[in-house]
């Protein structure tokens, strides 16, 4: 409650503010010289010492020197007096009598006795009563009067509240700022986020500035978090460690990860252990994972544990990752489990992928099912594979697609596949740019392929020819793919450089493609370098594609030995070739090695 009177403080929050007429509040004096003076004021029958002097006392504790000075003012009609000898005997327990003088001294026009009467009303249930006596306090520019109207409005669903909480936090309420701000940002994001940095969100910001700078814990979080998002991390992280030193928990958590993300790995640590001891799971979890990345799996299960105690099923997730880490499948299973059983999404997914490797699918099914349509991608694309395994198509591309729809790449690729096997085109080149502008080598290769075949016919140009053409977009993505180790695009970029007469850029592309397996870059180098005289090389590369089963290789081998003369080599090779095939190879070999063969008879 308030306590009132010249130079008196707020009771109710502890901060000094500076006072409006007589019923204002201020800062309390400490010379006791001042309480001398008031002291003998009263003895002289000053009605405002004898006020200003009860104030003092029940600030200070001192009910039974309080009460009489205060008893005497009010007799004399003091109003200030009548509402803080309310406070007093509210204090003492006597609320229906506190409550009486109160109403004395609203009625004399104390906007602090409306609001402390308010208060009592609504604390005994009758909030007709509380309403008129809030507003008479509210209208009077008494700022808690306002946010107790506020509040009680709101909690009515009454529109008039937001209004009143602006009112108060306009005069220094600073739980009125912060919770205006929270209802601003809740008509942006869902509720436990802070606001965007735009329309309603620059107003939310504001009011959080407010309150933060009036020392509110939660406030300061919220700001920190919008700041961190803008991108502004020093000024979040001084308003995190305001709200840190202040006890929130989550802004030391908050605070740690800014701080880990700076690389100070070890400062990070400290934040983090202050706020899970005070309870905080997400701090608990980020010690783990720091512990288990340090190779400290038994620290990282304890932090694990602490965090799934706290309430935060991720503990229970991160338990279960650690043991399949360690290959305790059975305690894996078991912790994932109970993250699943809680509604963990990615702890059902994990629980359902470890369920199929060990040959449970009608066991995993439901799991992939249930973190799925909780919004797991993963799931969404495992569920696509898990149907595509069994031929159901139809079924298994619905899933891709939803896990596409979400931005999962290799879903976009599986779709654009789909799609190319359909001749539906147009889906498909929308879904392969989706996937190749992911990351995926396959799907620019893809791509690449659809856009290639609607080119025109390009010139051929003669190797070692200048090249002045700019690439075309299905080379670009070719060269993206090739870029990322995919064989095939390697193969083609190369073909593509060949046909532009660009003999160096072929050969590096063959030859990367035939260094990492390819049958036909190696096969393609060795057609290189026999155009530029180089054919021992050539057959060496020749001979690898021959090897990893390319007949056209082991005909040009066949051709080579015949033509050094070496016939049993030649007839090897060419035996090869026809194995190999294809039809026309076979055919070309097979001429070849009766004509060695005949040579070899002779």
């Amino acid at each position: 409650m308030d306590v009132m009177g010249d130079k008196a403080t707020l009771f109710e929050t502890g901060r000094f503010v500076q006072p409006s007429g007589r019923d204002g509040v201020g800062e309390a004096p400490d010379d006791a010289a001042e309480e001398v003076r008031q002291r003998l004021a009263a003895e002289a029958g000053d009605v405002e010492a004898m006020s200003v002097l009860g104030a003092l006392l029940l600030r200070r504790g001192d009910l039974d020197g309080a009460e009489p000075h205060l008893r005497a003012a009010t007799a004399a009609g003091d109003r200030a007096a009548a509402n803080n000898l309310g406070v007093l005997l509210h204090q003492r327990g006597y609320a229906d009598d506190a409550a009486g003088w109160w109403r004395i001294a609203a009625v004399a026009g104390s906007a602090a006795a409306a609001h402390a009467l308010g208060r009592h009303h609504r604390e005994r249930g009758d909030e007709p009563a509380a309403e008129y006596w809030l507003r008479q306090s509210a209208e009077q520019g008494h700022a808690l009067g306002a946010y107790a109207l506020a509040d009680l409005l709101e909690h009515r669903g009454d529109a008039d509240a937001e209004p009143w909480m602006r009112t108060a936090a306009e005069r220094g309420h600073r739980e009125a700022a912060y919770r205006l701000a929270r209802a601003l940002d809740r008509r942006l994001v869902p509720e436990g986020d802070v606001g965007e940095d735009h329309g309603a969100g620059a107003d939310a910001e504001q009011w959080y500035r407010q309150a933060a700078a009036r020392g509110h814990r939660r406030a300061a979080l919220h700001l920190g978090a919008i700041l961190e998002r803008r991108g502004a991390l020093k000024e979040a992280g001084r308003w995190y460690l305001t709200s840190a030193k202040d006890g929130e928990a989550r802004a030391a958590c908050a605070l740690g990860f800014l701080l880990r993300d700076a690389g100070d790995t070890e400062s990070a640590a400290v934040w983090w252990l202050r706020a899970a001891q005070d309870g905080d799971g997400n701090a608990a979890n980020a010690l783990g994972a720091l512990h288990a990345e340090r190779g400290e799996p038994q620290t990282a299960e304890r932090w694990y544990r602490a965090a799934m105690d706290a309430g935060d099923d991720n503990g229970a997730y991160n338990l279960g990752l650690l043991c399949a880490e360690q290959g305790r499948t059975a305690q894996a299973e078991q912790w994932y489990r109970r993250a699943a059983y809680a509604g963990h999404r990615e702890a059902a997914n994990a629980l359902a992928i470890l369920l199929l490797q060990g040959g449970d699918t009608a066991g995993a099914e439901p799991w992939f099912s249930k973190a799925a349509e909780a919004g797991s991608v993963d799931a969404a694309f495992n569920l696509g594979i898990l149907f595509a395994g069994r031929g159901e198509e139809a079924v298994a591309l619905r899933w891709y697609e939803r896990a596409a729809a979400a931005g999962h790449t290799e879903a976009a690729l599986q779709v654009g596949i789909a799609r190319l096997r359909d001749g539906d085109e147009a889906t498909a080149e929308r879904h392969l740019r989706c996937a190749a502008g992911g990351g995926s080598a396959e799907a620019a290769y893809r791509l690449a392929t659809v856009l290639d075949a609607r080119r025109p016919p390009v010139p051929a140009h003669t190797l070692g020819e200048p090249v002045h053409e700019e690439k075309s977009e299905c080379e670009e993505w070719y060269e993206r793919a090739a870029s990322q180790g995919h064989r095939r695009a390697q193969v083609r970029v190369g073909m593509l450089a060949a046909s532009r007469g660009d003999v160096v850029e072929a050969a590096r592309w063959y030859r990367e493609a035939a260094e990492a397996g390819s049958r036909n870059g190696a096969f393609n180098l060795g057609l290189l370098l026999a155009r530029e005289g180089s054919e021992p090389e050539a057959a060496v590369w020749w001979a690898r594609a021959a090897d990893a089963g390319h007949g056209r290789a082991a005909l040009r081998l066949a051709l080579v030995y015949a033509r050094r003369g070496e016939l049993a080599e030649g007839q090897r090779w060419a035996d090869r070739a026809v194995a190999l095939g294809p039809a026309e190879v076979s055919e070309r070999a097979a001429r070849l090695r009766d004509a060695l063969r005949e040579e070899l008879s002779a």
